[in-house]
């Protein structure tokens, strides 16, 4: 039996024993245009929607009306009714509550019409629902959250609409397995990589649907070479080293006005580094400076102010240019990265209350930057210099030992790596040349891509929230931010960082408090620049 055989023979049950039989209802209870009988009505052609029916009318039919919406509240004149058709109707439109009042509705067929939109609450109040038809008409998506309150369905029939098969349509799929109802879903119209496919053979986990954006959030006004986050007592911070003001500055966050503000301070002439370590309740910041020597700052306690603690190696660093933080047999060190030809990039490790000097390395270089990593579980420095390719240390018998260099990696001013599906990355930057992406296959860095970045001094990697992210800054153009694609292996193009544009960008780091995400980009000609991570559903 078709479908008009079907909805026929609802119509002959739901009109009782009496059909066939000429009904005369009071005087205007049957609108023109329409056939009526005790329990339904059947109105074909009229050209607005009949208002005065039986208030007891159990089904109605409306077939090519003139109507060109279905507005809120249409029916609340029949709130007796258990079935309702529509087919072969002009209406485009339903919009919210446009059947509310119908709690005994119990069948739904909107089937054969123009319709192109229909509202996210428009079945709102239907609780007794079991059949419901959208079969044949103009819908390219559904509106999430349209089937929410229906737990009585049984039966839903979409086919036949020309639906677009983005992420428009993902909760559709997620949704049509919870179900306790069968579903008829037809083909997908679009895009074409997906056309005439059926939407029930379509996996869901195959949609991406999530998208970020950073959005400019505030501006610290003094430039800066360098930015680090950290965590102390339970909150987050941001340190800055700021070379014109001369100081190392630490900013915390204030929940009254909702911004960040300066926690504290100390003073570091010609700072290039402000390196933070926590360590229970005590606080330390090493100060890399390029004249005037390098210091250790410590605060004991939280109710204390830094102070200066201790000159650090000032025969050795003579021009520091990068300091990093490492852990090697269980205690913490810096390393201090140096660009002078007299000095020499070294290694300071804790004994007793301070940090004092534990190795020399690659002395005569003139390192630009050290990056601590760890690979095939051992600690590893990987050190970049102006005079020759960047060379990676392991750790061996209490010291660091050569173990080989970046191949095809020259003119590297700095290189930051990350970890994503087991993998190790490392990005490297170059100011002049292409800077470069690479993977450990288990013996040495290889080359997997290369981007364009005249004029960039920062290659970095950061992982917020769930999206390993890349910002290539450029003192010639805007920075660029890249996400990291796990299925293809590689940093694709975001978006740009800007208005307001960064100005020679140096370093960043993010931080995460009261639920909200920021990007903090230090840049040596301009204002630090705070940018707000935003995550994006398209498919609400």
């Amino acid at each position: 039996m078709g479908r008009s055989g079907i909805l026929l023979l609802l119509l002959l049950l739901l009109a009782g024993p009496g059909v066939g039989v000429a009904w005369r209802p009071p005087k205007g209870k049957c609108p023109p245009r329409c056939s009526c009988s005790k329990d339904s009505a059947l109105c074909e052609g009229s050209q607005d929607l009949p208002e005065s029916f039986s208030p007891t009318l159990l089904s109605l039919s409306l077939v090519r009306t003139g109507v060109t919406q279905l507005k809120a509240g249409s029916f609340l004149r029949v709130p007796s009714l258990h079935l309702l058709l529509f087919t072969s109707n002009s209406f485009s439109v339903i919009e919210d509550d446009a059947f509310a009042g119908l709690s005994h509705l119990q069948y739904l067929f909107i089937e054969d019409n123009e319709i192109g939109s229909i509202s996210k609450n428009a079945l709102r109040g239907l609780r007794s629902l079991t059949h419901l038809s959208l079969a044949h008409n103009h819908l390219e998506v559904l509106p999430r959250f349209l089937f929410r309150g229906l737990e009585t369905l049984t039966h839903v029939d979409l086919r036949g609409n020309p639906f677009q098969c983005d992420c428009r349509i993902l909760w559709l799929l997620q949704w049509m397995p919870t179900v306790n109802a069968s579903v008829g879903t037809g083909t997908c119209a679009g895009p074409a990589a997906l056309t005439h496919m059926q939407l029930r053979h379509l996996d869901p986990k195959t949609f991406k649907c999530r998208a970020i954006e950073l959005s400019w959030f505030q501006m610290v006004g003094e430039s800066a070479l360098g930015v680090e986050s950290f965590s102390y007592q339970g909150e987050p911070h941001i340190i800055l080293a700021q070379p014109f003001a001369g100081r190392c500055l630490i900013l915390s966050w204030d929940y009254g006005l909702q911004r960040f503000r300066t926690e504290d301070e100390l003073p570091a002439p010609s700072v290039v580094s402000c390196k933070p370590l926590v360590l229970g309740p005590r606080l330390f910041v090493l100060a890399a400076r390029l004249w005037g020597g390098s210091q250790l700052w410590a605060r004991p306690g939280p109710d204390l102010r830094l102070a200066p603690m201790q000159a650090l190696a000032p025969r050795r660093l003579l021009r520091p240019n990068d300091a990093e933080l490492l852990w090697l047999d269980g205690q913490p060190c810096f390393v201090v990265a140096d660009a002078s030809k007299a000095g020499s990039t070294t290694l300071l490790c804790r004994d007793g209350p301070g940090f004092y000097p534990r190795q020399s390395l690659h002395a005569w270089h003139r390192d630009t930057d050290a990056e601590a990593l760890e690979l095939d579980g051992r600690p590893h420095l990987l050190l970049a210099s102006a005079s020759q390719r960047p060379v990676l240390f392991h750790w061996f018998g209490g010291r660091f030992e050569r173990r080989t260099d970046i191949p095809e990696a020259e003119d590297v001013y700095a290189t930051r790596h990350f970890q994503a599906g087991g993998d190790v990355f490392l990005c490297l930057t170059r100011y002049i040349g292409d800077s470069m992406v690479m993977r450990w296959d288990g013996s040495m860095f290889r080359l997997l891509h290369q981007l364009p970045s005249r004029g960039a001094h920062v290659f970095q990697p950061l992982l917020i929230a769930r999206d390993q992210l890349a910002i290539l800054g450029s003192d010639f153009a805007f920075s660029q931010v890249l996400r990291f694609d796990p299925d293809k292996g590689l940093l694709e193009p975001l978006q740009e960082l800007g208005p307001p544009a960064l100005v020679a960008p140096r370093a960043f780091a993010h931080v995460t408090l009261a639920g909200r995400r920021f990007l903090f980009a230090a840049c040596f000609k301009g204002p630090t620049q705070i940018y707000q991570h935003h995550e994006l559903d398209l498919s609400a």
